[in-house]
């Protein structure tokens, strides 16, 4: 199994062009979703930053594809304390997520890429 980062999702379900490069996670279904991820959607919408929102709830739970991960809040803040590489509270609590789980997680993010430890061996 493998974390996805916010923009993979949207990718994977917007049937994105940029999914191209990420052919390689097919392997490694089904993949988790972290509740994080569904906040982060909505921000973006309601920041105008994408242009529309899918009910991202509703399709993951339908996907087989995907498994919506769940962690306690607490626990997601222990492991988020020390990430002091990102001033970026979505990214710092999806890595926070990756490392409670120990999951690969799954990004584009070049920063992300460059700090965090677990990745898939295909990012690094």
């Amino acid at each position: 199994m493998i974390l996805l980062d916010t923009h993979i999702v949207y990718w994977i379900v917007h049937r994105g062009q940029r999914m191209k490069a990420f052919r390689w996670l097919e392997r490694y279904q089904p993949w988790t979703v972290s509740p994080v991820s569904l906040l982060e959607m909505q921000v973006l919408f309601e920041s105008g930053r994408i242009p529309y929102i899918t009910h991202f709830a509703s399709v993951l739970a339908e996907d087989p594809r995907f498994d919506l991960g769940d962690l306690q809040l607490t626990e997601l803040i222990e492991h988020a304390t020390p990430l002091t590489w990102t001033r970026d509270p979505f990214d710092r609590l999806l890595c926070a997520h990756s490392l409670a789980h120990r999951l690969p997680f799954c990004t584009a993010d070049g920063t992300i890429r460059e700090h965090h430890k677990l990745l898939p061996r295909e990012l690094k």
